[in-house]
């Protein structure tokens, strides 16, 4: 097994955990709003009853909990990315990886997706995967051991030979913006990897917190609005 595929099993063992523990974390706090009634937070309480005004209660803490988790957390994220500066080894110029296929990527931009037509002027498909295997053979490796198939891979054609971008002032906010996740896979020898692991875990309790609230809001909205 490969250091990315190492990398990528552990990560995800982190993030089980982190959601296990998220889940009780969230479900203590629902708990500690509770009236003093019979039931469950996702029952059918009868209206202005106090299973109700739990429901409602809990609804407006975790939409603020939310926006507070998200504030706080990508400005934790943020912060610590501002630390580290580019060295220019060329990765993200070199090797970006899409589901999409240049066609579908092509027909998203003609629909209005900014991302997608971003992307499409600024990276070109390889020719072959064996083209790319030659850039960074370990993430092929990855990939394979993945069983993915649907991906294609870009690299940008401006790139020069000592990774150097001829526009560098007027590069798109899809470079800028690069890396934006801590959880996505950098080469060791990207400047950012430094960042990557101290944030990873901020990161992974972001996506739990998001993903177990946006579960309970998007349920009692439900319930609330029969």
């Amino acid at each position: 097994m490969s250091n990315l595929q190492n990398n990528l099993e552990a990560t995800r063992l982190e993030y089980r955990k982190v959601f296990s523990e998220t889940v009780e974390e969230i479900s203590s706090t629902v708990d500690s709003l509770r009236p003093d009634i019979v039931g469950d937070i996702f029952d059918d309480f009868e209206k202005d009853s106090l299973g109700y005004g739990w429901q409602k209660r809990v609804l407006k803490f975790l939409e603020e909990r939310l926006k507070e988790v998200i504030s706080d957390k990508t400005g934790q994220i943020s912060k610590e990315r501002d630390k580290c500066k580019c060295i220019g080894c060329g990765s993200c110029c070199r090797f970006a990886v899409s589901e999409f296929s240049p066609s579908a990527l092509q027909i998203k931009a003609e629909n209005g997706d900014k991302i997608a037509k971003e992307f499409i002027k600024t990276f070109v498909p390889y020719n072959s995967i064996e083209e790319a295997q030659k850039v960074f053979p370990e993430y092929i490796e990855l990939l394979e051991e993945e069983g993915c198939s649907n991906y294609y891979i870009y690299h940008c054609p401006k790139v020069t030979e000592d990774n150097r971008c001829p526009d560098y002032e007027n590069r798109p906010k899809i470079c800028r913006d690069f890396p934006d996740n801590p959880v996505a896979f950098l080469p060791l020898k990207c400047s950012y990897s430094a960042w990557k692991l101290k944030s990873k875990s901020v990161s992974l309790k972001l996506r739990a917190e998001v993903e177990i609230i946006d579960f309970y809001i998007e349920k009692l909205k439900g319930i609330l609005n029969r």
